[in-house]
């Protein structure tokens, strides 16, 4: 792959992980004023479907369409599938378990996506790699576990905990299947049916969970609008796009270690916005996931040998400049 299109991919992804960073405080807030979880995520997807769709339509104005083929449409929806139910696994374990203990459980899929890459054979990897995964994890696994407070007297729900692995697993299976599973369909496209579809989907379990209602809260309430309009722009659309447009990039495995920034970046945005405490091993945690990104940066010019992230034919990713 060429230097400029891995250079490229690092970029966005630590981008994208800064980004959805912000779902924790806006995710508070917008339950503050009276939204449920259900009902979030529905609405962040539904912005950022509409936001990526007048993207995609502005774009095709003066370049036609593609024609991709029918299993590269079957493999799409699948991934929508998969986001909707690894949204709604994760809100899940928002609602039974500790933030802390959730995110811990869904961190995981960065060694989950390791895993598989390597034992496939997409993405053999390079001892820098390995080692910058087990430092990333070490620090995120510090940054989140510092945060959890075991005196506040909260239960580890078994539950829980498994759909965060859930929600893991799930974030696995779409990180795989995108590496290459559509690459006819441009990212800004793929990514408008996948948060479309999260939206329709989570419509339909709301209603038929009579839990209807609580799609109408933000009409008649400005802040919260406005607050949604922010989590459907830089909590879903750019994130998302810029998250896939990495995977197609540099690969899932390295894309999976960079977005371990996510945490890092919440918990002082957590510490300044919600007035939540740093400690001092969440700091330690968050240069260990640092240093770790500082490797995979500094290996990018060995980007030419991994043949595994690069492709025969190009990818549609979507971006001004892309192929």
């Amino acid at each position: 792959m060429p230097r400029n299109n891995s250079q490229l991919g690092y970029g966005l992804a630590i981008a994208g992980a800064s980004m959805f960073a912000w779902l924790g405080p806006l995710s508070r807030w917008a339950n503050a004023d009276g939204m449920e979880q259900l009902a979030f995520v529905a609405w962040r997807a539904g912005v950022g479907a509409l936001i990526l769709a007048v993207v995609v339509a502005l774009r095709l104005r003066t370049r036609a369409a593609p024609h991709p083929p029918r299993r590269e449409v079957a493999i799409l929806a699948v991934a929508t599938l998969v986001a909707l139910v690894l949204n709604l696994a994760i809100f899940g374990a928002f609602a039974r378990v500790p933030i802390a203990i959730a995110l811990l459980a869904f961190y995981t899929y960065p060694a989950m996506v390791a895993t598989v890459a390597i034992v496939s054979g997409n993405e053999p990897a390079s001892p820098t790699t390995l080692g910058a995964l087990v430092l990333a994890l070490a620090g995120m696994a510090s940054v989140v576990a510092g945060g959890f407070d075991p005196s506040a007297g909260n239960d580890i729900d078994l539950i829980g905990v498994a759909l965060g692995l859930v929600a893991a697993a799930g974030q696995t299976t779409f990180v795989t299947i995108s590496r290459r599973g559509y690459p006819g369909i441009p990212a800004d496209q793929a990514m408008t049916v996948i948060l479309g579809g999260t939206f329709v989907g989570c419509v339909v379990i709301a209603l038929l969970t009579a839990q209807g209602g609580q799609l109408t809260v933000p009409f008649g309430r400005p802040n919260l609008l406005a607050i949604l309009l922010v989590t459907g722009s830089i909590g879903a659309a750019i994130p998302s796009l810029f998250f896939l447009t990495a995977i197609r990039l540099i690969g899932g495995m390295r894309t999976g270690i960079l977005m371990l920034l996510e945490p890092v970046v919440a918990v002082p945005l957590a510490a300044i916005l919600l007035h939540e405490s740093i400690r001092p091993i969440q700091l330690l945690g968050a240069i260990g996931v640092l240093g770790a990104a500082l490797v995979l940066r500094r290996s990018a010019a060995g980007d030419r040998d991994d043949r595994s992230a690069a492709d025969d034919e190009p990818l549609s990713v979507g971006l001004s400049g892309g192929p």
